[in-house]
């Protein structure tokens, strides 16, 4: 804990939910895109077989690439989620997930921006504290509205494969 008076609660966390692959994923995220790159090529759409393996890099990148682990602060004056600073007077309201076995906090920002923080909450008893020290400053949504980037997410990962860590 910090000596800081200002600091109600901080805890460290990965950035992002990361879970380890093996080599299965990789390999889907190549079959598909050759299919699809084929399909582009022989439909006469070769630029689009550029965005096509950008995509697949960036899977993979995410894919192999464990996330840093960061300083997140609830504060008297707002959240310090790595090293920035949101402020109670532009946040809306706050939600829980769980993606990869991790806890996430999402915090909301007001109109007309609507900006999404995320944080990985490590433990049960964080989210609870965590729940309690922000349910007096912002409104708790127990399920939140989901975007349309959110449903096709959730479509999406539907079709990826769960594997096995190796």
């Amino acid at each position: 804990m910090d000596d800081n008076p200002q600091v109600l609660y901080s805890w460290k966390a990965p950035l992002r939910p990361y879970k380890k692959r093996s080599g299965l994923i990789v390999r889907f995220y190549l079959a598909v895109s050759l299919l699809l790159s084929a399909i582009m090529f022989f439909f006469g759409d070769k630029i689009l077989i550029i965005p096509i393996w950008a995509l697949v890099f960036l899977f993979y990148v995410l894919t192999i690439t464990p996330p840093p682990e960061v300083d997140n602060k609830i504060t008297t004056f707002g959240l310090n989620a790595a090293g920035i600073t949101l402020r109670w007077e532009s946040l809306s309201h706050f939600y829980f997930g769980k993606r990869f076995g991790f806890y996430t906090l999402t915090v909301v920002s007001r109109a007309p921006y609507f900006y999404h923080a995320y944080m990985v909450i490590p433990s049960i008893e964080g989210k609870k504290k965590i729940t309690e020290i922000l349910s007096g400053h912002l409104m708790f949504q127990e399920k939140p509205e989901k975007t349309l980037t959110d449903k096709m997410l959730d479509a999406l990962s539907v079709l990826v494969p769960d594997d096995e860590t190796t």
